[in-house]
């Protein structure tokens, strides 16, 4: 048990380093949401700076003398706004203002005017998938003139070139700001999560070794008022009432061997006990004969108190031998063990009413049961009742069996320790195991033992198990 109980320690990444691999590609990723509409963005405008540059490469010669006009000008403009050709478009009319020599074949065709965000996107980087030069038309409007647009013949490798340096930087820049980041980051969950964390961890494993040693919550204390502080608390809290229930705990067990040591002398002396009041009652005398009836009575109570705390001593779990078997006929067992017997002078009945089905059977300890249902009858008895009626019915999966009786209900200070021992006696003299030991015989088979109604008019306890 203790095998399956330990922690399996795995090999392998740990918490400072997931974060740290996390940190830095949250930060990639949003670099990369961020690189997606800057490399679009960075695409319009170079093209807006070539379409003002050949803007300015036409007014320059429409300003140049025309005796001053020379071809090597044309040259020198076309150069500058990097382009093959510039042309002005004035109300559906193309005017060629400069043109080189050999003109290449245009490949593709851009016009700037009106084109949405993502069309943007898609084309930047188409541009960047490109391998080869692509000869490009671009058509932009003139600033400042309305009407009128430029068209530009230009190459797309300046232009892609341009754009794959500006990826590298971005990149170089996206790494160093996630490293960046990422370090930080860690240094600071190292310090607020990681570092209160496993000296949790270490407290839960000295704990786990050695609950009763008070060194278990060292390191635990803390004046931090947030959630690691908070379950700091709670844990040096938790492992402060455990360490006191254990060792209450194991004075009750060294007290219970005890008194069952004791319990077990005890009978025997009662047995002698009742031996001795067997030859006092063929004794002629009238005092005897009075003071005998109290004698019986003490003794039986002592019997009974023994009997109850050895019964209470023994785990229900570790004695369990389940099978299956009718339950109408285990209840009719306790009915014929508890039929007429009288207690304070009333005779009791346990009554097996008719909804019980005669084929309706239950897999549990048979021997166990049958004291749940005398302890849960008897004690309804021992608190003023007459009649205890228990009927059973099957749903979703659950066997529920009611034990109701006639009796005057059940104190409200007798509902608060109703399943502790020796604590929810109703009757003076009374050890309150009968409910209790009720109790850890259902809980053993799985099931619940509860309360639903009580009253003036009775008292209804529920079994509930599997079925």
């Amino acid at each position: 048990m203790s095998d399956f109980l330990a922690p399996r320690r795995k090999s392998g990444i740990g918490m400072s380093a997931r974060l740290l691999l996390l940190a830095a590609a949250f930060v990639m990723l949003g670099e990369i949401l961020i690189y997606v509409p800057s490399i679009a963005r960075y695409r319009k405008t170079y093209l807006e700076e070539h379409i003002a540059r050949a803007h300015l490469a036409t007014l320059a010669l429409e300003d140049a003398p025309a005796a001053v006009f020379e071809p090597q000008l044309e040259e020198r403009l076309l150069r500058n706004a990097e382009a093959h050709s510039v042309a002005l478009v004035r109300d559906e009319a193309r005017v060629l203002a400069l043109e080189g020599n050999m003109p290449p074949q245009v490949d593709v065709s851009f016009d700037l005017r009106g084109v949405p965000w993502m069309t943007w996107i898609l084309d930047a980087f188409a541009t960047l998938r490109q391998t080869e030069n692509r000869v490009m038309r671009v058509v932009g409007e003139v600033p400042n003139e309305p009407g009128v647009a430029i068209e530009v013949v230009m190459d797309e490798r300046p232009m892609r070139q341009a754009m794959v340096a500006y990826s590298t930087r971005i990149l170089q820049l996206s790494i160093v700001i996630s490293l960046l980041t990422a370090g930080l980051l860690y240094l600071s969950l190292q310090w607020m999560l990681v570092q209160p964390v496993r000296r949790i961890i270490a407290s839960m494993i000295a704990f786990r070794k050695d609950p009763e040693s008070e060194t278990a919550t060292d390191g635990l204390a803390s004046c931090r008022s947030d959630e690691i502080g908070l379950a700091q608390q709670e844990l040096a809290m938790m492992q402060h009432e455990v360490r006191s229930s254990l060792r209450q705990k194991s004075r009750l067990a060294t007290l219970g061997a005890a008194v069952a040591k004791i319990n077990h002398d005890l009978r025997n002396s009662l047995a002698t006990a009742m031996l001795v009041s067997d030859h006092l009652a063929n004794i002629d005398d009238p005092q005897v004969k009075q003071v005998l009836p109290r004698l019986y009575a003490a003794v039986d109570r002592a019997v009974d108190l023994c009997t109850q705390t050895l019964d209470y001593a023994r785990d229900p779990a570790s004695a369990m031998q389940p099978r299956r078997f009718p339950l109408r006929e285990l209840v009719a067992e306790a009915q014929a063990d508890l039929q007429g017997s009288e207690l304070g002078g009333r005779t009791v009945a346990l009554e097996c009413v008719n909804a019980i089905e005669p084929g309706l059977t239950i897999e549990a300890d048979r021997a166990q049961f049958f004291r749940v249902f005398r302890n849960l009858a008897r004690n309804a008895f021992e608190a003023g009742a007459t009649r205890c009626a228990v009927s059973a019915k099957t749903g979703d999966g659950r066997l529920l069996i009611e034990i109701e009786d006639n009796g005057p209900g059940l104190p409200a200070k007798t509902r608060q320790h109703l399943f502790q021992p020796f604590a929810a006696s109703t009757r003076q003299g009374g050890t309150g195991l009968g409910l209790a030991i009720a109790y850890e015989i259902v809980k053993a088979h799985g099931g619940t033992l509860s309360v639903p109604a009580t009253g003036e008019g009775g008292t209804t306890f529920c079994i509930e198990l599997p079925f």
